[in-house]
């Protein structure tokens, strides 16, 4: 029996948000934050990139900040207090403590077997599967509601699960579902 083991899930990345009561002057973020870049006729917010926990923060005018690059919840959520503390300190006034919710979790795991793709495209509802177009299989789960990319090497990705636990639960629904329906197979070594 296959179990799915925690270890081999790699958190790629995960993009969350903060968003502010009130708008920001670009200008002066820019000058506050001199490491940000700000080109308004190539972005429209300021790039800041940040060494630890190393990720980037865009922040826009509208009081969004959005942080890319964290390799967990955890990460992305001390980035974005990283970024409001820097701008409080540098005397840019935030109002308030700012909401932060996880947008996008996107993670990759070897299972180290092979999953019959052809088997899953033509068992299995809400894929997509053009091996002419695409080596994957596109499989979207309703509950929680993610995206997986499979191939048949045993690689799956994952995206756009709302939190690391919705992450792990529908891994753990991907399983059930691929040894339910024998889809998946393992060499007698392992």
């Amino acid at each position: 029996m296959f179990k799915l083991d925690r270890e081999l899930v790699q958190v790629e990345n995960v993009v969350a948000s903060a968003s502010l009561d009130h708008n920001l002057d670009l200008e002066v973020v820019s000058r506050v934050l001199p490491s940000g870049k700000y080109n308004p006729e190539e972005f429209p917010g300021v790039i800041y990139q940040l060494k630890n926990p190393k990720a980037a923060g865009l922040i826009f005018s509208s009081g969004k900040i959005v942080c890319a690059g964290a390799k967990s919840e955890r990460q992305a959520k001390r980035a974005l207090n990283k970024i409001v503390d820097e701008l409080r300190m540098n005397g840019v006034v935030i109002v308030g403590k700012p909401a932060i919710k996880v947008q996008n979790v996107v993670a990759s795991v070897e299972i180290g077997g092979t999953i019959d793709l052809e088997g899953a495209a033509s068992l299995l509802e809400r894929t997509l599967y053009d091996p002419e177009q695409f080596p994957g299989l596109i499989l979207r789960m309703n509950d929680p509601p993610i995206t997986f990319l499979l191939f048949s090497k045993g690689k799956i990705v994952c995206a756009g699960a709302k939190s690391e636990k919705d992450l792990y639960r529908g891994l753990e629904e991907l399983e059930k579902i691929l040894v339910e329906n024998k889809l998946i197979f393992f060499d007698e070594a392992r």
